[in-house]
């Protein structure tokens, strides 16, 4: 199936610092391309892989798991490895664990960590039940665009389908294990009101990493999709800062073409 229009994956070559942001849930790398192009902006090198069954339809998702997904950040981050000094990870919501887990497993090879309202379980009767409703239903309502700002919409899926959603229940699951593993430091950046991800998930993560390096910002006036909301403009300066404190050529190689 053809890529939607604004989902297809996005990269720029930039500078020797790297920065691989991961998109979330049956979304798309549209939600995370203004913050990508921010950066870019800055001479950072830029990746934001477009994860497999997402961004065409959602039956083409429903035929893929965590690993498929977690398969594809783990070769990005491979080859941006390759050409950049340092590299850092980020994402927004299942983004923000698929970069925690790239940290947990890739140790120094990750110079820090940025993550937006991190998810780290599927929460209600959901969680319990869906080992067995995946075999009877198909799917339930989209999770997309949970944002505050009237006139910004996500492109994501407006059905969730349920073999997909119940390999990322299992894949939070094994990467809560995991995360005493990270050591990296971590910016976690969570928004105060946000219907997708409870508070508890990013209160988990900062409970379970072993970073000695943590900085939580809140974020007052967005929700889930914080990317696109009113605090983006926040999150790119914050997360630029917080690379250039630990990479300080960062922003220090000239403004960049953005494309």
């Amino acid at each position: 199936m053809p890529v939607l229009p604004g989902a297809e994956p996005y990269r720029h070559e930039g500078g020797e610092v790297g920065v691989l942001l991961c998109h979330g849930f049956t979304g798309s790398p549209q939600s995370l391309r203004p913050w990508a192009e921010h950066h870019a902006a800055h001479g950072l090198t830029v990746s934001v892989p477009l994860l497999p069954g997402h961004g065409t339809r959602w039956e083409d998702m429903q035929v893929t798991g965590w690993q498929d997904w977690y398969a594809e950040v783990d070769r990005e981050l491979r080859l941006m490895s390759e050409r950049c000094s340092r590299v850092f990870v980020g994402g927004l919501s299942m983004g923000g664990a698929l970069a925690l887990r790239l940290a947990a497993r890739h140790g120094e090879r990750v110079t820090g960590v940025v993550v937006v309202n991190p998810a780290n379980r599927v929460h209600g009767l959901s969680a319990y039940v869906l080992p067995v409703a995946r075999h009877l239903v198909r799917t339930t309502r989209g999770i997309a665009s949970d944002i505050a700002r009237g006139g910004s919409a996500e492109l994501g899926y407006d059905r969730v389908p349920l073999h997909a959603a119940h390999s990322l229940r299992v894949f939070l699951r094994r990467l809560d294990g995991e995360l005493p593993q990270v050591t990296q430091p971590l910016l976690l950046l969570r928004s105060a009101q946000d219907h997708v991800v409870p508070a508890a998930d990013p209160a988990r993560v900062l409970s379970r990493v072993s970073s000695l390096d943590v900085t939580e910002i809140v974020l007052e006036q967005s929700y889930h999709v914080a990317t696109l909301d009113h605090d983006a403009d926040r999150i790119f300066e914050e997360s630029l800062a917080f690379m250039g404190r630990l990479a300080p050529s960062v922003g220090k190689e000239g403004t960049a073409a953005v494309g």
